[in-house]
């Protein structure tokens, strides 16, 4: 059982596909205000099966009822909530990396928005709502969807391409620096000019590389607030130049200061949802195969070049 009353699941074991992170949730009821959800550097997919339902409602007002895909950094701005009774579901995190092939659709389609899962999907993501309602065992539901993004991985046919290995190595690095990274030099490591850096990681993920460093590092930094750290020492482990800094991305991300933030209860359940994985983007944002060395030197050491 999590914080708040929250009813918190998590899988044991490994997944078949890696870079995956799920967690299961029972949510009794979230007040009127509704509950502020925090940007996270991974792609999130939620799958509704209960009796009650959710509403997730944008800064613009937009809102989607149920089961939903929302890109990475969904929330940035602290202006979305969300708010239901007896709310229950399976919550994916996956890396930008592996968007086109589990979502049929580029993580940088998705860019911060929301979208319905049955848009995605269609009669599939359907069916996968039905199942799990089926289903009287978090660990079978989550074995469900393990089961459903497996065979999504590995299905013949059209997929979106693959994001490009220059852009792959990019997120590696900046979710291993935590952040605390130079677009000049992740563009001088691939071989690409700072332009092309830009407009291809920002089609491809969802984010151009400056914010999704910002982003990382914001992330490791509300986790170290939640768990107690004086934001002076929070800034200065995170390469923030000061408290102001830290101040500043805290409300820029997250809408609240950094001391509003430890109070924010999605990050808390973190701690039971993802033990671990909080800061430097979780799992999935080290998902898949790490690349040994830039692809400008991968492509330089091949015969005959």
């Amino acid at each position: 059982m999590g914080p708040v009353g929250w009813e918190v699941a998590r899988p044991r074991g490994v997944g078949r596909v890696a870079g995956v992170a799920m967690a299961g949730f029972r949510v009794p009821g979230v007040e009127a205000g509704g509950l502020r959800v925090v940007p996270h550097p991974a792609v999130m997919l939620i799958v509704e099966f209960g009796p009650g339902g959710s509403v997730v409602e944008d800064a613009a007002g937009r809102a989607q009822r149920g089961s939903l895909v929302a890109g990475v950094g969904f929330g940035a701005g602290g202006g979305v909530r969300g708010r239901g009774e007896d709310v229950r579901c399976v919550q994916v995190r996956l890396s930008p990396l592996d968007a086109p092939r589990l979502l049929g659709a580029p993580a940088g389609e998705l860019g911060g928005a929301m979208t319905a899962l049955e848009d995605l999907w269609g009669p599939e993501g359907t069916r996968l709502r039905e199942r799990l309602a089926e289903i009287p065992s978090w660990q079978g539901r989550f074995a469900a969807v393990d089961a459903l993004l497996a065979r999504r991985r590995a299905a013949p046919g059209a997929r979106p391409a693959a994001v490009d290995p220059e852009v792959a190595w990019a997120w590696h690095r900046i979710v291993a620096g935590q952040g605390r990274v130079r677009v000049e030099e992740l563009a001088a490591e691939v071989g690409w000019s700072r332009k092309r850096l830009w407009a291809r990681f920002q089609a491809q993920t969802g984010l151009p590389p400056k914010r999704a460093a910002r982003l990382v590092r914001f992330d490791r930094a509300a986790h170290r607030l939640v768990t107690g750290g004086a934001p002076a020492r929070v800034a200065a482990a995170g390469g923030y130049a000061d408290q102001s800094h830290l101040h500043r991305d805290v409300m820029a991300f997250a809408g609240v200061t950094p001391a509003g933030v430890t109070a924010e209860r999605f990050l808390a359940v973190d701690e039971f949802a993802w033990p671990g994985a909080a800061g430097a983007a979780g799992a999935p944002g080290a998902a898949g195969a790490a690349l040994t060395r830039p692809p400008a030197a991968a492509r330089r050491s091949r015969p005959g070049r």
